[in-house]
């Protein structure tokens, strides 16, 4: 008996010839790569009540867990991915400067 395939699965199926064999020394690394990313450790840390309240504040607003927020700021932080608004709006005000002359 032959099972139906939802659409994620078939553009899985389809895609099959894009995937490539990888030999047994890369197949370690991607795993050790992914296993020490796995790995977590609790620390404690003291914030203000207020800012407490407000991060378990925005963490609902998002549907995720305060502690995963917190986690999650800090590994763009630390990978130089949280950028400040005011960067942001800095680069365009002076990208549409550079465009206007």
């Amino acid at each position: 008996m032959k099972t139906k395939l939802d659409a994620f699965e078939r553009g899985i199926e389809e895609s099959e010839p894009a995937y490539r064999p990888v030999t047994a020394e890369r197949k370690k690394e991607i795993e050790e790569i992914l296993d020490s990313a796995k790995k977590t450790r609790n620390i404690n840390i003291r914030i203000s009540e207020q800012d407490l309240a407000r991060l378990k504040e925005l963490s609902a607003g998002e549907g995720l867990p305060y502690q995963t927020m917190v986690a999650s700021i800090l590994h763009k932080y630390v990978t130089n991915q949280l950028v400040e608004e005011r960067s942001i709006l800095n680069t365009m005000r002076l990208l549409q400067l550079k465009h206007a002359n």
